[in-house]
């Protein structure tokens, strides 16, 4: 099964400025969650952010955070009991106009906004607030895809160990350039050259 950028979404956990210093290989993953960010904006793809108790950790890293559609703030270290997974899969939109001025054979049914059941999630604490926002998506029926090299942890052995924990939870685990070309899907796709720099 290939991801499918018209189906996904893209969830960026915790790349806080007070953080990322203290996260093994830290750089590396910014910089690939940073790609990812570039490229799904590019594709249309919805980019979220989560942050992790701003006021003591400050924002997500500049740069990424301007690429996020919308950023949550949050103390719980899953993302989903503060609502993101209401953000991934919107209600259907409500009907306009009086409903009894037409039979109801003749009124409109209500849009329900397409669905992007595919989660490709990145970020930082792997062992802590990553896994717990894609365990709960599991749980919550989505497809979950863990950006391995766009992760990380203060230990490359916590890291590790939400690797282990999250592929035996039935999360697929990717790297940045399995998602772009997954993405694309071809050499002939109007960005390809556009990404192919970024991915350099």
């Amino acid at each position: 099964m290939l991801l499918d950028f018209e189906e996904s979404q893209l969830v960026l956990v915790d790349y806080q400025e007070k953080l990322m210093p203290a996260i093994f290989d830290g750089e590396q993953a910014l910089r690939n969650a940073t790609t990812l960010a570039r490229i799904a904006r590019l594709l249309q793809v919805p980019v979220f952010g989560t942050e992790q108790n701003p006021s003591k950790l400050g924002p997500n890293a500049q740069e990424l955070r301007s690429l996020c559609d919308k950023t949550l703030s949050k103390m719980f270290f899953s993302a989903v009991p503060e609502g993101l997974n209401e953000w991934l899969r919107p209600p259907a939109k409500p009907q306009g106009g009086n409903a009894r001025s037409l039979p109801k054979h003749l009124q409109k049914p209500q849009q329900q906004a397409p669905e992007r059941n595919s989660i490709v999630i990145a970020g930082c604490e792997a062992h802590v607030c990553l896994l717990q926002t894609a365990l709960e998506l599991l749980e919550d029926e989505f497809e979950v895809w863990v950006v391995t090299d766009a992760c990380s942890s203060r230990t490359e052995r916590n890291r590790d160990a939400a690797f282990d924990r999250l592929a035996g939870a039935g999360a697929e685990l990717v790297t940045t350039e399995m998602v772009a070309f997954e993405w694309l899907r071809s050499c002939e796709h109007e960005d390809f050259r556009e990404v192919l720099q970024w991915i350099k």
